[in-house]
Parts: structure tokens; sequence; C-alpha cells
């Protein structure tokens, strides 16, 4: 496969440059991950009866790939990030094919582990390669469309199941091999038809900055508070609400449709209002959204009170992007790919421990899981603050400001 700088393909069709790429992958790797994230509470539930202590170690052994997203570094000595974004797609496409086939406690965490090493390699490189392959000017805004892109193929892939589940009886090994297939008949395309897009050079080494501190801890926090809602929002509509497979998927439907009209418009609103005030507005949506939940089980709200809450959550969290802006502008641009796997490991750190012990815990009282959630969600907040206006390298804090203006 030949390689052409960022430069050549300037003078490409739109179609055939880095862009069309990015987009490409925005619509596989939902087709199969969100077709799995669809059916899986249900399934679990159903074809292997798992509670929130299993459900809690099915989304733990989820994890551990996340955590170990720092491999990409050796890796990356010996293979080009795109190809690695790409194979990683067709692990998950081939994993999520199969994942019908083992309905048991075992099996499940078996297939899950091997999709979830797809799933993590390809979005720790997919964030590395949108850092490098998109201008620091368009990058807001062409984030802002790529994830209503993948929102997009998330709509296609909910509104489909919602259509056909029961019209057609769908079973699950159907719909698992068809979206799971899906996935990899795409990023095989890509393999194909698309040079290697070289950006500047990237370190092969593992990069450890102290200026970089703020990203890395809000990447640990939001790995944290993520967990909460992967893995505990959706299972309590099928846990405390008997949510079917039609209407989970319903419910997600009406999720991408709103952000796939919403996430333009977020990028314009990054571009415009910067990074500190996009995430502290996430993060204290995310603070009453938690509580909310909490409230469902303490006072007993009903089912649409929970079904709203889990779009607005579904809204806030689609404004993470912000995160990776923000690093870009204060990053030295040969950091970006080893920074990307650091940053996802530290990102899940706590996603390793959290989902069993809290698995635990949700079986005592699921209002307290919920009630950790906003209390994370807080602590995000008053990070987020500490992000200048204007961030650029040198000025990565509030305080590297302040310690600058002193030496002055």
């Amino acid at each position: 496969m030949r390689a052409l700088s960022l430069d050549q393909t300037r003078t490409r069709p739109l179609r055939q440059g880095p862009v069309a790429l990015l987009v490409l992958m925005a619509v596989a790797m939902p087709l199969a991950f969100s077709t799995w994230s669809a059916l899986l509470n249900n399934f679990v539930f159903e074809r292997a009866a798992f509670t929130g202590v299993e459900i809690g170690w099915l989304h733990t052994v989820r994890e551990i790939p996340g955590f170990l997203a720092i491999a990409i570094i050796p890796i990356l000595v010996v293979m080009r990030e795109q190809s690695i974004a790409l194979l990683s797609l067709v692990t998950l496409g081939l994993a999520t094919a199969v994942t019908a086939w083992f309905p048991t406690f075992g099996g499940l965490l078996a297939v899950t582990l091997v999709s979830s090493v797809g799933f993590h390699f390809f979005e720790a490189v997919y964030q590395s390669l949108q850092l490098q392959w998109l201008p620091r000017d368009r990058a807001p805004q062409v984030l802002g469309w790529l994830v209503a892109v993948g929102s997009a193929a998330s709509l296609v892939s909910y509104g489909l199941l919602v259509a056909t589940w029961d019209v057609f009886d769908l079973g699950y090994d159907t719909v698992y091999l068809v979206s799971g297939g899906a996935c990899v008949a795409i990023a095989i395309y890509c393999l194909a038809a698309f040079p290697h897009f070289e950006a500047e050079e990237q370190t092969k080494r593992l990069v450890l900055r102290r200026r970089y501190w703020l990203y890395y801890a809000l990447q640990f926090i939001t790995g944290a508070r993520r967990q909460i809602f992967v893995v505990f929002a959706a299972f309590m509509m099928v846990e405390h609400f008997g949510f079917e497979v039609h209407q989970l998927s319903a419910l997600f439907l009406v999720n991408y449709i709103a952000n796939m009209g919403l996430a333009p418009l977020m990028g314009r609103g990054l571009a415009r209002w910067g990074e500190r005030n996009v995430l502290a507005f996430e993060y204290a949506g995310l603070v009453f959204v938690f509580l909310a939940y909490a409230g469902v089980y303490v006072f007993g709200w009903p089912a649409w009170v929970a079904a709203t809450l889990y779009v607005l959550d579904h809204l806030f969290f689609s404004l993470a992007f912000a995160k990776r802006t923000y690093f870009q502008k204060i990053a030295t641009p040969s950091d970006i790919a080893p920074t990307a796997a650091v940053s996802f490991t530290i990102n899940h750190i706590a996603a390793v421990v959290l989902p069993v012990s809290l698995g635990y815990a949700w079986i005592v009282s699921p209002s307290a899981v919920f009630l950790f959630a906003a209390l994370l969600a807080l602590v995000s907040l008053l990070l987020a603050l500490l992000i200048p206006r204007h961030p650029v390298p040198g000025h990565e804090t509030i305080f590297s400001g302040l310690r600058a203006s002193s030496v002055e």
C-alpha cells in the first residue's frame, strides 16, 4: 500500500482523502459495537440469567484491553496507525458476529475480551489519527460531523432492530452476524481502497509529560464515570423497568437522532466558546442527570423519566470530544500517538475495577451507584474550570498562565 503525505492529499478528490477514511471508520465501528450494546443487556438477561454481579464482571473484562492500550506504542514500531485501526475493526466485527454462539458466563467473557481488543485499540488509534489529520482550526467542526456520522450508523442499526425485530422474529444470532459482518466488510474495503496517509512522525516510546497533567486527570475521572453510564444506566432499563429489545433499541434510536442533529452544532459551539465552557456545561449537566437517576429509585419515578434522563446523559457525553481538541491545542505534534495510547490506559484504570465492585454495590443500593457517579461528575466539573480560555503549549492550565506571568 503506497503512502501519501497530508500535503499530497490536498490535490485528491475528497472521497479519496483522509477525511473520507475517517468517515468510513466512523460508520464501521458503530455497526458492530452499537448493535452489540443494544442487544447485550437483553441477551445476557434472557440467555445467561445475568444479575448486576455478572454484568459487572463482563464489563470489567471488557475494559481490560482499554487498560492495556499502552501496548499500541511498541506496535507502532512495526505497523502504521492506520493499519492498526483497520485490523482492529476486523477483530471487533468478527467477535461481534459470533457473540450469540457463546450464551454462557465464560463464553461471553471470552468473546467480549476479543471484541474489546478490537474496539479499544481502534478507538485509541482513531482518536490519534483524527488529531493528526485534522487541522486545528477545523478540528472542532469536523469532529462534530464525525460524531454525527457515527450516530447515523448507529441510527441505521437501531432503526432496523426496532422495525424488524418483532415483525420478522429475528434472533440474536442473525443480528450479530449481519452487524459484525458489515463492520468487517467496510474495514477490508478501506484496507484495499485507501493509501496510507502520513502526518508528522510520531514518537514511538512512552510519553508522560507533567504539562499534560490536567488532560490525564480529566481522562481518569471520565473513565470512572463513564463506566456507570455504560454498565448500569441501560441495565436499569431492563432490570428495573423490564424494557424489551425493541424498546431499548427505540431509546437508543432517539439518542442517535438527537446526536445527528446536535453534534455538528456542538462542534461549532466548541469552536466559538472553547473547551473550558463546553466541558463545564457537560459535567454540570451530568451531575444533574446522575442525581436524577438516583431519584428514580428513591422516589419511584416512572420509566419515561428514566428514559428522558438516558437521552440527556447520552447527549452530554457526546461533548467529550472537547477533551481531544484541548489536548490537540497543548500537545507537541509528535506526542499525539503515544499520548493517545497512554491516556486511553489512564481512562481505563478505574474502568477495570469499578464495574465489578459497583456490581456488588448495585445489589444493595442502585441509587448509591448513581450518587457516586454524580460525585465523579462534580470532580470533573472542577477540573474543567482549570482549562484556560485559549490553551496553547506553555499555557495548559490557568496555573501555568499565572506562573508565566510571575516569571515575566
